[in-house]
């Protein structure tokens, strides 16, 4: 990332976070106490999420990516115990451990708004690839070529590309530009037991991280991509779609 395209995009996340914040201060009271009510617990979910690609190192006799880490805020939408027994996995469109209100708030993405700290704190960007959890990023990374690429460079966003051009799971709106790619990114070698697996929504969603990361490279196209995404998440949000 050029300079230019740096300070300029921790300039716009400042400015954005800081209104964001002060936005939405009144709504933030009414949601703690819808997500208590709704599931008595902690109000403020905070988990380990990887941010921008370190580097590599050698595990095993594979050349293994190396993600920064950080602790990513999120106001609660899953039950208490949700990982007690599955462990560390991704989230579905309608995971059973989604309480009622969190429904509601992953659909219209309010859970992310404590993640504008994240912005201030420098650990996040308004606009950039979804930072996903380190231990289930490394495997991907395994399975799906060039996956660690989407974040070389490039600091993890509360918005970007492919959520606002993808539905929830990562799959192409129907007669969308994008669904024209589905049949040789999804399930590329046809095997019945892979069907609708996390890799395929995974390189959907890294064939608009790679688009958005290429933006980043001058200054003119960074800012079309950048107002353009942002411009166009209060629509997703208002809508309900993609993620």
């Amino acid at each position: 990332m050029i300079r230019s395209v740096r300070l300029t995009k921790r300039a716009i996340d400042i400015l954005g976070s800081a209104l964001g914040l002060a936005a939405a201060a009144p709504l933030l009271p009414v949601v703690a106490a819808a997500i208590y009510i709704d599931d008595p617990g902690p109000i403020i979910y905070r988990q380990r999420r990887a941010g921008m690609l370190k580097g590599f190192e050698e595990r095993d006799g594979y050349a293994t990516p190396v993600f920064e880490e950080f602790e990513m805020f999120k106001f609660r939408s899953m039950r208490v115990d949700a990982e007690k027994f599955t462990g560390a996995v991704l989230a579905s469109e309608n995971d059973p451990r989604i309480t009622r209100i969190g429904r509601f708030l992953r659909r219209t993405r309010i859970d992310e708004l404590p993640q504008l700290v994240n912005i201030l704190r420098g650990e996040m960007s308004l606009v950039g690839p979804r930072p996903e959890r380190p231990e289930l990023l490394v495997n991907l990374a395994l399975a799906i070529p060039f996956f660690e690429e989407r974040m070389r460079d490039v600091k993890p966003g509360v918005t970007g590309l492919a959520q606002v051009s993808l539905g929830y799971t990562g799959r192409a709106f129907e007669g969308s530009e994008a669904s024209r790619f589905e049949s040789t990114l999804l399930n590329p070698f046809d095997l019945p037991e892979t069907e609708g697996s996390t890799a395929d929504d995974m390189r959907m969603k890294l064939l608009f991280d790679l688009a958005y990361a290429a933006a980043l490279e001058s200054l003119e196209t960074f800012l079309r991509m950048e107002l353009a995404v942002i411009l166009k998440t209060p629509w997703v949000m208002l809508k309900g779609v993609g993620r």
